[in-house]
Parts: C-alpha cells; sequence; structure tokens
C-alpha cells in the first residue's frame, strides 16, 4: 500500500510514503558497535581511566545481537567482581540503547592492576 504526500518529490513530481516492511534496513558497522561499547565501559571506569589504558572492545554481531568482550583495566584495590558486572550492566544497557540490539554476553577481561597511588604509599611502597 502507498501513500501519496501532498509535497513535492526531488523530480517534481509527488512523493510517495513507502510502508515500514517495505523500507531498506540501516547496517551498523561491527567496529563501531565495538567503539561504543568501549565507550560505555569508560564512562562507567570515571576518573581512573587517566591511570590505566583505555578499554578495548571486541564484538561479534549476529542476527540483531550483539556478543561484547571487553579488555581493560582497573584501579586497585577494589571489588573486583562489582565493579565488572556493574561495567558489564552498564555497556549492555548503552549498546542497547544506542545500536537497538539485545546484548546477551558481555565478557569482561581483566588485563591489568594498577595499585591506586594512595594505597601504595600507606603500604610504604615506592612504585
Amino acid at each position: 500500500m502507498t501513500t501519496v504526500d501532498a509535497g513535492v518529490g526531488a523530480r517534481g513530481g509527488p512523493r510517495t510514503a513507502v510502508a515500514p516492511g517495505e523500507r531498506g534496513a540501516t547496517r551498523i558497522a561491527d567496529r563501531v558497535v565495538a567503539k561504543i561499547a568501549a565507550q560505555a565501559a569508560r564512562e562507567r571506569l570515571g576518573d581512573q581511566s587517566a591511570r590505566t589504558a583505555s578499554p578495548h572492545a571486541a564484538v561479534v554481531v549476529h542476527h540483531g545481537t550483539v556478543h561484547v568482550r571487553l579488555h581493560l583495566e582497573l584501579d586497585y584495590p577494589c571489588d573486583i567482581g562489582a565493579r565488572c558486572a556493574d561495567v558489564r550492566r552498564h555497556v549492555a544497557s548503552r549498546v542497547r540503547a544506542l545500536v537497538g540490539m539485545e546484548v546477551p554476553e558481555v565478557a569482561v577481561h581483566v588485563e591489568r592492576l594498577h595499585l591506586t597511588p594512595a594505597h601504595g604509599a600507606a603500604q610504604g611502597r615506592t612504585r
């Protein structure tokens, strides 16, 4: 079913509206989804990211679902499990909101722990 709009198209003829089921699809590149996931992780890690390497994300997109693998560094001491769970939830939420795909899995790999300067000094460590 095609409906005619009262406006005029680019060639001077009437514009027609295409039914949603007949429109094309928007494809978001995997690397864009990976960048969104990495940025979401940076958002959640907050001020610590100045002392650590930026999070890196790899994704697998298949039939409207995204599986994310995050590699990040954390300040220590912290509750590593709770911190990873918080990052996992935030990344899944942001990717779902911005890309419109389901995120059934966000795997977080902690590559390195950085001793916070205040904690290290309290323990008598210089480096």
